[in-house]
């Protein structure tokens, strides 16, 4: 019975196939082989590769595989010649049972680029088999009242064989009371009926012996036989008879166990035991049949005892028998023929012929991922399938031919947002409810090289402390890069650039794994202020990609210079100044000015004046700050002409740094003021240094004005669209580099000496904050400006308290605050405070060579 069930299993399977090569016989470029069955393995099919278009290397190389949908893999390729070859027994009717047709469809697949060919092999049939009826011995009962014309159906023979080679006709041994006639039923099985040609005499023949022999079509013919035994029963004479000899049901495949099927009704003219009727199936009906089917033996009615299955089988025919109990016992038959429905009862299923490969992240549209195919089941609406992908996908399914499908990319891939995908695809049938299917297929993107090593600043500020140690670090930038493997490895340099005419690769030195920035010598502070590198990120990708930043490297000043005595002149050179003054100097007298500059800046250039040694320690003082010598008291008589000064020059760096000068001081009856009589010399050379006084003065109050004007309109502007990156003014979330809103540009001149300082503060007077400030040398046509940071307000403000209060009437003040909220620019600061600086020191020397011409005096 297992068997039956496979032979049915192939049958529907090849009417399938049947249908569907059908469908694709209507496509270009299909190929098609016929063989015989029972071929030997190794039998050559067809040259393959030269039937695809193939060379045999591609065979090789582009891994060409056979994929059957039959199970079983009966062919193989021939590498080495491109033949397809039989790899294993065929036996056409285990696989397509009695179809017509017999087809085997293969899958040729080929990768790099993926490839797939529908390859058809037509199985031709031999006459292997013989006819064969189920049963040898065929018993008859026939009473010997029977009227002669009636026919007797007889168990037909099966034959596997198709076409001229199945089963064409019967043939009976020689017997005078009966024939065989061929009858055909639906499905074009032929039964053959023994017919009774002559009356019976059960007292001249009780017993005839038959030999039924069925022939096939085939070239040789091929037969079998059966042994039919008729015994002649005594008179019993009115046959059973049905109401209808064909019953035709149709049964949905699922209906629950005990459905009634139909209920089968005979009659029998006879009484008694003669009329009463027993329904049974037919001797020779199958085990599959009685599992499904059961019947009720006194009322003729036929239930459903197991489970329909229409893919399994769609259609049951049923013989039936109604025999009397009288002796001998009558029989007649009917048949039933049983069509089951389908319902929709088998989800689509989908099948993958290849699996996904990596995708590149800049593969075009229409890139093929897989190939795949959809198969259901069911027939009809309930077997009509429809794939589709999860909304908003990267992909589409390209339909190639019946029901199979290439997975296509159908947008634009960044393996930086998404690395791996998960395709959701969904298959549907027609049927009513519909079934489906989800089946999730991983795609692989792999990286492209399209992404740039990315600083994490735009650019960056490293502040280094001057006479630092060789090969000590600088700073240490970094990069990232989106993408991965040796697309993200990053590998840092420095571009060749200037500084000081010089390239800036002998001033320091990148780790270009790190991005460490190694100093190659000390800075000197007094020699370079600034300078900036352009470093480059590299990924390894191919093409490599990169970006720039800019690295500004502030060298900041160091107390290493002690300060240097410019005034008195011949103390420059190292040897004693020598002062005259007279006896008669009261106390105050201005006997010298000793005058010293420091090459340093901020703190570290702040000078002080003490007195170390004096021959008479009570008659001189020494300014701290401005370093004038002059008299404590009166001079007496009793003081030695002849004194001597040691003067110690300190700065106000961290360590002090300090200087020395002697002068020696002579004191002599007689000698005039010099200083009363130059002033009075001089007083007509003042007219024409004040008129150029006032000129100076009148030019630094209109760029004080026009600087106001100016930094109001900035400030209006600021105010309106203070989102504005590209205006002069940003908002106080938008700059590091200032953290209180508050600016003050201070400039202090001396109208009798060297300007001491022009500062421009930030924040508030009383805290630590960002300052500029410019040293002057008394004794130069060149001024000396400096900028550092950060200096202490704090200490300012007690140096400018005593300097104004010895010189109260040569400071000028002034003093720009802005709102909160508003931010000058750095830059426009800058050159303002050039602008002042400039006006300042035209002013001071002008000043300044007026009072040493009455010094030297």
């Amino acid at each position: 019975m297992t068997k039956r069930k496979g032979y049915r299993d192939w049958r529907w399977l090849a009417l399938w196939w049947h249908h569907f090569f059908l469908l694709w016989s209507t496509i270009d470029g299909q190929t098609r082989y016929s063989i015989t069955e029972e071929l030997k393995e190794g039998s050559v099919v067809g040259n393959l590769a030269k039937d695809l278009g193939l060379g045999l290397s591609e065979i090789f190389e582009r891994k060409l595989r056979v994929a059957s949908e039959a199970g079983k893999q009966y062919f193989s390729v021939d590498a080495g010649k491109g033949e397809l070859v039989v790899n294993d027994r065929i036996d056409r009717e285990a696989l397509c049972g009695q179809s017509a047709n017999c087809v085997l469809p293969l899958q040729i697949v080929i990768e790099d680029p993926l490839q797939l060919f529908r390859v058809e092999v037509d199985i031709q049939d031999i006459n292997d088999n013989a006819p064969r009826f189920p049963s040898n011995d065929i018993t008859l009962e026939i009473a010997e009242s029977t009227v002669t014309g009636v026919r007797f159906p007889l168990e037909s023979a099966i034959d596997p064989d198709v076409g001229s080679n199945s089963l064409k006709s019967y043939t009976l041994s020689k017997d005078e009371c009966f024939s065989v006639r061929v009858k055909e039923v639906a499905g074009g099985r032929k039964v053959p009926e023994l017919i009774l040609t002559k009356q019976l005499d059960r007292e001249r023949k009780g017993v005839h012996k038959l030999l039924l022999t069925a022939l096939d079509g085939g070239n040789p013919v091929r037969s079998g036989t059966a042994q039919v035994t008729v015994t002649v029963l005594d008179i019993n004479d009115n046959v059973p008879v049905f109401e209808k000899p064909l019953y035709k049901i149709s049964v949905s495949e699922n209906a629950a166990e005990g459905t009634l099927i139909v209920q089968t009704t005979a009659t029998d003219m006879d009484d008694g035991q003669n009329g009463e009727i027993e329904y049974s199936f037919g001797a020779h009906t199958s085990d599959a049949i009685l599992s499904v089917f059961t019947m009720d033996k006194i009322s003729g009615t036929i239930f459903l005892k197991g489970k329909l299955d229409f893919e399994e089988t769609a259609n049951y025919e049923l013989d039936i028998s109604a025999k009397d109990k009288g002796s001998p016992r009558m029989e007649g038959h009917c048949t039933v023929q049983v069509e089951v429905l389908d319902v929709n009862d088998n989800a689509p299923e989908i099948i993958l012929t290849s699996h996904p490969k990596p995708v590149r992240e800049d593969s075009p549209d229409g890139t093929v991922v897989a190939l795949l195919s959809a198969r259901d089941l069911d027939s009809g609406d309930n077997g009509k399938i429809t794939l589709k992908l999860a909304l908003k996908s990267h992909f589409a399914l390209k339909p190639s031919f019946s029901h199979n499908y290439a997975l296509v990319t159908s947008g634009a891939l960044d393996r930086e947002n998404v690395s791996e995908y998960k395709i959701e695809i969904t298959a549907s049938d027609s049927g009513s409810p519909p079934l489906s299917t989800k089946k999730v297929v991983p795609v692989t993107i792999t990286d492209v090289n399209d992404n740039a090593p990315l600083f994490t600043q735009q650019t960056y500020n490293v502040y280094l402390k001057e006479n630092q140690v060789p090969g000590s670090i600088l700073y240490s930038v970094s990069a990232l890069d989106l993408d991965s493997g040796e697309n993200a490895k990053i590998s840092f340099s420095i571009l060749d650039s200037k500084v000081q005419d010089v390239s800036v690769s002998s001033y320091v030195y990148i780790n270009s794994d790190n991005g460490s920035i190694y100093s190659m010598h000390s800075f000197d502070y007094e020699k370079m202020k600034f300078f900036q590198i352009q470093v480059q990120a590299k990924d390894q990708g191919s093409p490599s990609l990169s970006s720039n930043t800019t690295v500004h490297v502030f060298i900041l000043d160091q107390n290493d210079n002690a300060p240097a005595v410019i005034y008195p002149s011949s103390a420059v050179l190292g040897s004693l100044s020598h002062q005259r003054m007279p006896r008669s100097a009261k106390a105050g007298h201005l006997v010298t000015k000793v005058t010293a500059v420091d090459a340093d800046s901020g703190h570290n250039a702040w000078i002080s004046y003490k007195l170390a040694e004096a021959t008479d320690a009570s008659l001189f003082t020494v300014n701290l700050y401005t370093g004038e010598v002059r008299t404590k008291r009166a001079v007496s008589e009793q003081d030695d002409s002849s004194q001597r000064l040691l003067i110690e020059i300190r700065d106000d760096g961290e360590p002090v740094q300090s200087a020395t000068v002697t002068v020696s001081i002579l004191m002599e009856d007689g000698l005039h003021e010099p200083i009363l009589d130059l002033r009075q010399k001089a007083a007509e050379p003042s007219k024409k240094t004040g008129r150029i006084t006032l000129y100076l003065i009148l030019s630094l109050a209109s760029v004080s004005v026009l600087s106001l004007v100016t930094f109001l309109i900035l400030a209006v502007k600021c105010i309106r669209s203070n989102r504005s990156s590209g205006s002069c003014c940003t908002r106080r979330s938008d700059c590091d580099d200032y953290k209180n809103p508050n600016r003050n540009l201070q400039i202090q001149l001396n109208t009798d000496g060297p300007i001491k300082y022009v500062e421009v503060l930030g924040g508030d007077m009383l805290s630590q904050s960002q300052s500029f400030r410019s040293c002057m040398s008394p004794m130069s046509e060149y001024s000396d400006f400096t900028l550092i940071k950060p200096s202490s307000t704090t200490d300012f403000k007690e140096v400018i308290s005593v300097l104004d209060a010895s010189l109260p009437d040569s400071t000028w003040t002034f003093e720009s605050q802005q709102v909160s909220r508003v931010k000058f620019s750095r830059t426009f600061m800058f050159v303002l405070l050039e602008k002042l600086i400039g006006i300042v020191h035209a002013l001071q020397r002008s000043q300044f060579h007026a009072r040493t011409q009455y010094v030297v005096v």
